[in-house]
């Protein structure tokens, strides 16, 4: 499923309206959002998705942010330390500026009843459908091999972490209203056969731009170019150091013919909310080692007052396991009410 351009204009328009109505009463969105616990969070993840979040959640939008455990192997062979990524995930959530008293934070395997809602979904799409899901088609490309279960499902999987808590507003990019779309299609198509159970959520175009690696490649642990947010000021100035740059010392911004040094630069600008080519001329003839300093002192300026309250929270040992436990008994009892009103709708109630 692919988003044409004009529909795009329309999603882009209906977002716009969307905006404007949530600033004037957020009390009637709950939004979902979250990510696959496979690594610690970095600053990828914080400019792409958490400021959004916490921007919404700040307005009173009611919250609800998953950790998919289980979504970790759509496309791998283990879960990792997924334990550990699901920790820190949290304790980075809560320093960005999440009220646990105000949100629900929860994990997918914690709630039985969310993923039995998969069962009525499959038969809901088409096997079609799946295949022209661009997250589908890409991992299938880059993977080589034939899909998983798992994976070619995935879409079906992101419209029940949606649909259980009857969430109707989904930040996303570009790239991700496809996901979107397919879930109101299981929205739509459930409620047309059995009766009016689930909203159809609306998409909440982000504008952030994707943050690049260091290398200037995408941003991922497994390449060693992410700067994580559970990072220390001395290791993210070591790791910025060892950022491949190139020889020429005038700093210019060249996405394809530089791309570490235009990475560092887009680092840079996000942090300090300067412009790239202004930045790129303030550092003129000074070379890399020049640019690699701005963007560290850049970087750990942002983060100093996050990677504060990180480790003032990170002193409770019981903290994230409490959040989660409360997380997960809310999410289950919302879970198991959707549940039975599916189950009702569809005559399986004995």
């Amino acid at each position: 499923m692919t988003i044409p351009s004009d529909s795009f204009t329309a999603a882009a328009e209906r977002s716009t309206a969307l905006a404007a109505d949530i600033a004037a009463d957020p009390s009637g969105y709950r939004v979902l959002t979250g990510e696959r616990p496979t690594g610690a969070l970095h600053l990828g993840h914080y400019f792409g998705t958490i400021a959004e979040r916490v921007r919404l959640h700040a307005l009173g939008v009611d919250t609800f942010v998953i950790l998919a455990d289980y979504q970790v192997i759509t496309d791998r062979d283990g879960l990792g330390a997924v334990r550990d990524n699901v920790h820190g995930a949290v304790l980075d959530y809560l320093a960005a500026g999440i009220d646990p008293a105000r949100a629900t934070i929860f994990t997918h395997s914690a709630v039985p009843a969310l993923n039995q809602l998969m069962l009525p979904f499959l038969s809901l799409v088409t096997e079609a459908e799946l295949h022209r899901n661009p997250t589908v088609k890409s991992e299938h490309a880059a993977a080589g091999r034939a899909l998983s279960a798992l994976l070619l499902t995935y879409p079906v999987h992101q419209a029940a972490d949606i649909l259980f808590c009857k969430g109707n507003l989904v930040p996303v990019g570009k790239d991700n209203l496809p996901h979107i779309e397919l879930t109101r299609v299981i929205a739509r198509r459930f409620n047309e056969r059995y009766g009016p159970v689930f909203p159809e959520p609306q998409a909440l175009l982000t504008t952030t731009p994707e943050v690049p690696g260091l290398d200037g490649r995408k941003m991922s642990k497994s390449y060693g170019n992410a700067i994580s947010l559970s990072m220390n000021a001395d290791e993210t100035a070591a790791l910025i150091r060892r950022t491949p740059t190139d020889s020429e010392r005038r700093i210019t911004f060249d996405p394809e013919g530089r791309p570490g040094v235009s990475a560092l630069l887009t680092t840079a600008s996000l942090c300090t909310g300067t412009d790239v080519t202004v930045l790129a001329d303030q550092i003129g003839d000074q070379g890399s080692s020049a640019l690699k300093k701005l963007t560290t002192e850049a970087v750990n300026t942002y983060l100093s007052a996050h990677r504060a309250r990180r480790a003032e929270l990170a002193r409770d040992p019981h903290l994230v396991s409490d959040i989660l436990r409360a997380g997960n008994d809310r999410a289950n009892a919302i879970a198991d009410r959707t549940l039975t009103e599916v189950r009702t709708a569809m005559g399986t109630i004995y």
